[in-house]
């Protein structure tokens, strides 16, 4: 979720420094010198190196000065020693202020040199999905774990293979950068054998051995892959991953369960069978939802869990990616707070193959 600063709050914070000063010399001019609020006036550059820049500090610093010089005649002070060292705070504090404006600028600089590179990071790691692939419309939405962040550990990828639209919907255990080190190794895999392997069995054995040859220990990847061919089916293969959500041309929402359940990738060698593909219908004008466990455990302010279920109606729009959209704006609503976890979803349209065609909404 977004932590920008409004306009209003910025405009507040740019004001403060001018505040401040004029605030001190109403009390001051009101109260006399015995007071002794002159030394204050370095307030004003002393916000000024917070919130701006090392030459706007410096204009507030000679603005304060050029008022504790004012404020120290107007009272009398220059008489006495009180209003050199009022001179020296201000003078003081308006060194330290550029200071702090000076470093803070290049710590700026550094956190958009790094997001930067996380952007290119993402456009490589995970690709825009194709707009269309044979008669599927696709939409993506993707949102971090981590502030102001644009990429972690859930992975998605649709490729259009000589056997059938390919699909990968993941979550890495984990966060950081040791979690998208792994969603680059479940990726590349399946990019490359999305093509070559026939069946969808052996895609996701060759998932596993990736898999099983980067991960140490306990760590794992749920991930649910999905194969789109021409005879109106989908199969699905489930490594411990979340149901995907079926809409249908009623708007109605199923979730198909496999017939057992299976261990995520890399814990193959801990025993256990190996996932089970199983086939659900999918016609044209239908819709599939596949998401991380970010979307169904995110909770409200009471506790309660994201009702995907009750949201299907939110993906009518003739748009997928509009569709898509709202149903994102529905979920950050509900969490009202910052995500605990990654969330993504990837929405496919089935249109047929009457490409441009939109699909029923009622």
């Amino acid at each position: 979720m977004s932590t920008k600063k409004t306009p209003s709050s910025s405009r507040v914070l740019s004001g403060m420094p001018i505040m401040a000063m004029a605030g001190v010399a109403v009390v001051d001019v009101v109260a006399g010198p015995g007071v002794g609020l002159l030394p204050l006036v370095s307030l004003g550059p002393a916000f000024a190196g917070l919130v701006g820049g090392w030459r706007r500090t410096a204009l507030i610093g000679v603005a304060a000065l050029l008022l504790c010089i004012a404020l120290g005649l107007y009272n009398g002070m220059f008489e006495e020693r009180r209003g050199f060292a009022a001179m020296g705070s201000v003078a003081g504090v308006t060194g330290v202020g550029i200071a702090a404006a000076v470093m803070r600028s290049r710590r700026e600089a550094e956190l958009a040199s790094v997001r930067s590179i996380a952007e290119v990071a993402q456009r490589v790691l995970l690709r825009p999905v194709p707009l269309s692939a044979g008669p599927l419309q696709a939409a993506v939405s993707y949102t971090s774990a981590v502030a102001e962040a644009r990429i972690g550990g859930d992975l998605y990828e649709v490729v259009a293979s000589p056997h059938g639209i390919r699909v990968i919907v993941g979550d890495v255990q984990g966060k950081g950068l040791a979690a998208v080190e792994t969603a680059a190794v479940v990726l590349g895999a399946f990019r490359e054998a999305a093509h070559d392997e026939p069946d969808l069995v052996g895609l996701g054995e060759r998932l596993e051995r990736s898999v099983a040859r980067e991960l140490e220990g306990e760590k794992f990847v749920t991930a649910i892959l999905a194969e789109i061919g021409s005879d109106g089916e989908v199969v699905f293969l489930s490594y411990g991953h979340p149901a995907p959500m079926l809409v249908r041309r009623d708007g109605s929402a199923d979730f198909p369960q496999p017939p057992a359940h299976a261990l995520p990738l890399g814990l193959g060698a801990h025993g256990g069978e190996g996932p089970t593909p199983y086939r659900v219908g999918f016609a044209p004008g239908e819709q599939l939802l596949l998401y991380t466990d970010g979307v169904t455990e995110a909770r409200d302010g009471t506790g309660r869990f994201y009702p995907l279920d009750e949201r299907a109606h939110l993906l009518k729009d003739p748009d997928a990616h509009r569709a898509l959209e709202t149903l994102r704006e529905d979920l950050l609503q509900h969490a009202a707070g910052p995500h605990h976890d990654d969330a993504a979803m990837l929405l496919l349209r089935y249109h047929g193959h009457e490409q441009g065609k939109s699909a029923p909404t009622e």
